[in-house]
């Protein structure tokens, strides 16, 4: 189908000249909708070659929230995994129980399985420790997102081991590393500002991945809107009581003032990784004593948890 033509003030693309529908600031590109797919489909294949992401024969369980994030991850995996024989996709979904939220996304995520024909498996918190979130989280609703990262992280990796994987992809793009280097930095937590789990094969923990890495969160959302799979979804309620909300502002003003910056920061977390790489500030792994799951302590994060909770 060929383009409609453009509007005088309309850019055009920087490859074909047909209406470009987004720029790029750090290659100074204007990219029509096609270049746009092919543009960010390449990169994500890069990041994966690059690490090693993806090998023959992985089931790859990619985390399936219903967002734009996991739904781009999840249709680019699908068209990318011919490239590795034998590999296939699992999709999980955990539901947190969140009031007025996640139902819209969990019908978002089981439709878009449904086109792809993904296997889709869904975990709740309830079925973890016995309750969902928001009642888990009466009374201490600023630690929304410690609690829900321990859990939510929890439910995917058992759901994941459940279904055989070997790895599992999450949606976490640049803008969410760049955020993650700041907030890390900020908080003085330099075990986990150099910690990269998708490293390795270890037999403690399954390798995460992220292959839209390298990849903007506007990019993203451009990617999904040129093909008609961009879906309007409500954000979560509790995200009013995140750093990340902060940190996702300062960083918007400072890529917009200064194009880069945020790529620079994820770059830079790459090299503090390589520098940091068998020192002691990386922390030694043990089994929790109580669960058996791998953690740095004598009790895992779940566990200290389900005390706190009572569960």
């Amino acid at each position: 189908m060929k383009h409609p033509a453009a509007p005088v003030d309309v850019p055009a693309c920087s490859c074909c000249g047909e209406p470009a529908v987004i720029y790029q600031p750090v290659s100074r590109r204007h990219l029509c909708g096609i270049h746009l797919v092919r543009d960010v489909e390449k990169r994500v294949a890069s990041t994966i070659n690059e690490a090693g992401q993806i090998h023959a024969g992985d089931r790859i369980a990619v985390a399936l929230s219903g967002g734009k994030d996991s739904t781009a991850l999840l249709v680019i995996l699908s068209r990318l995994l011919p490239a590795w024989p034998g590999a296939d996709l699992v999709a999980i979904t955990v539901d947190e129980g969140i009031a007025g939220y996640r139902t819209d996304t969990i019908r978002a995520a089981e439709a878009l399985t449904g086109r792809l024909g993904v296997d889709h498996r869904i975990v709740s918190f309830r079925d973890l420790v016995g309750a969902d979130l928001d009642t888990l989280l009466a009374g201490r609703e600023t630690e929304a997102c410690t609690i829900c990262g321990i859990l939510r992280k929890k439910a995917l990796t058992d759901a994941a081991r459940t279904a055989g994987a070997t790895a599992i992809a999450t949606g976490h793009n640049l803008d969410d590393e760049a955020q993650s280097m700041l907030m890390n930095a900020f908080r003085g937590d330099l075990p986990r500002l150099v910690r990269n789990t998708g490293t390795g094969r270890s037999a403690l923990f399954l390798p995460r991945i992220k292959p839209l890495a390298a990849v903007t969160e506007k990019e993203i959302a451009a990617y999904l809107f040129v093909q008609g799979l961009f879906s309007v979804l409500p954000e979560c309620p509790y995200t009013r009581y995140a750093l990340r909300a902060e940190v996702r502002s300062l960083l918007a003003g400072l890529e917009d003032r200064h194009p880069g910056t945020m790529q620079h920061l994820a770059d830079n977390k790459k090299s503090i990784e390589r520098y940091c790489a068998g020192t002691p500030v990386m922390e030694s792994l043990h089994h929790c004593r109580e669960c058996g799951d791998p953690c740095s302590g004598e009790i895992c994060q779940v566990c200290r948890l389900r005390h706190s909770l009572g569960k």
